[in-house]
């Protein structure tokens, strides 16, 4: 099966066709389709393409399901 290491937001994801992911906050409509240009490797089995430091000409065009927020984070300090 193909896939792909991408990578937005400063985080890098491995997504497959069909594969959900979650990332940082983007600025599209529910429902609507994005692309995302930086691709670093896609392979298949033993075959892989790696860029340096991304593939030209590749991208990755995903659908964007919901805009979420995550957990509240409560940061305190002890005196």
């Amino acid at each position: 099966m193909a896939y792909a290491i991408i990578e937005t937001g400063g985080k890098q994801y491995r997504v497959n066709q069909g594969t959900v992911i979650e990332v940082e906050k983007l600025s599209v409509e529910p429902g609507s389709e994005v692309s995302f240009d930086r691709v670093l490797a896609v392979g298949e089995g033993d075959n892989l393409k790696v860029g340096s430091p991304a593939l030209e000409g590749a991208q990755v065009v995903g659908r964007v399901l919901a805009q979420v927020r995550g957990p509240k984070i409560r940061g305190f300090k002890y005196k």
